[in-house]
């Protein structure tokens, strides 16, 4: 296991920011943390990259508890802050390198060649970091996180800011880290925690509401697959209820129904083989799939 939190709980004064959280993240897997501001995602963030001590509770990083070897844990994390903290004084290949030695990378000269290519920084390479574009600032902040090849990568809003060609860039680069190392990653942009996560984390006022695969997690408001389906002339709800496997049935008017069945069971099959065996004709059907956003709404308002 990547990163093991356990009961984990920080308090500042009265105020709990996060309140006895437990969860995991495993190696090749992208796990998605989201909440509201002020929900606890930064602080819990910063435990476990040693930033912050916690109150009560353990973060463990491949196997090192966050109090107990600080350094272990920090020499096997990539951290990018929301706020990326760069020397913009800097060229970019003179900071890299100099990250380097602080990391104590062997081979550095190599490595910091492949990590510019690896965020398409060939051309910006020469360039003062002060000099770049917010995009390629975050390009910078990437290879910085990703130098001495950690085992986990904790990325604070990465995509903040960016334009679309950039928001796609950095998704891809995303994607690939997420099929060899455990990535952590925080971001407000719903449609990102779709195209790119496992596992969607939700944190509400210090204390984790949700924590499932995305396809699960779609389907919490209702709790059920639903199905809506249009037949070409009117029907009676006593006949519908002869299709396999329905938990309720809802009439939308002109003809349309709302079939629910339990989330392990689809049943659009039941549904077509009964318009066929009762001579009806299926003018449409379609599964009904919530956005992340819908769910993310729905647990912290």
């Amino acid at each position: 296991m990547s990163v093991k939190v356990e009961q984990l709980t920080k308090v500042y004064g009265e105020q709990r920011a996060v309140n006895n959280i437990s969860f995991e993240a495993k190696k090749g897997q992208v796990l998605g943390f989201l909440g509201p501001n002020g929900a606890g995602k930064t602080t819990t963030m910063k435990i476990i990259t040693c930033f912050i001590p916690q109150t009560q509770g353990s973060a463990e990083v491949c196997g090192y508890n966050t109090i107990d070897s600080p350094m272990e844990v920090r020499s096997r994390i990539g951290y990018l802050p929301e706020h990326n903290p760069l020397y913009k004084e800097m060229y970019v290949k003179e900071y890299l390198r100099f990250v380097g030695g602080l990391n104590k990378v062997s081979n550095r000269k190599k490595r910091v060649e492949e990590m510019i290519e690896w965020v398409g920084l060939g051309r910006e390479q020469h360039k003062l970091i002060g000099a770049l574009s917010k995009g390629y600032r975050q390009r910078v902040g990437l290879a910085q996180a990703m130098l001495h090849d950690p085992e986990v990568l904790i990325l604070d809003e990465p995509t903040s800011g960016l334009d679309p060609n950039q928001l796609v860039e950095i998704r891809k680069l995303i994607i690939d880290l997420g099929k060899e190392k455990t990535v952590i990653f925080s971001t407000h942009i719903m449609q990102e925690v779709q195209a790119i996560c496992d596992q969607v984390m939700i944190i509400n006022k210090g204390e984790i509401v949700a924590n499932d695969p995305v396809e699960a997690l779609q389907n919490r408001i209702t709790g059920s697959n639903v199905i809506t389906v249009e037949f070409s002339k009117k029907i009676k709800k006593e006949l519908l209820n002869k299709i396999p496997k329905i938990k309720s049935i809802q009439s939308l008017g002109d003809n349309q129904w709302q079939i629910s069945s339990s989330l392990n069971d689809d049943i659009r099959k039941e549904i077509f083989d009964f318009a066929v065996q009762n001579e009806l004709t299926l003018l449409g059907m379609r599964k009904e799939v919530y956005s992340v956003e819908d769910v993310f709404q729905e647990l912290t308002k």
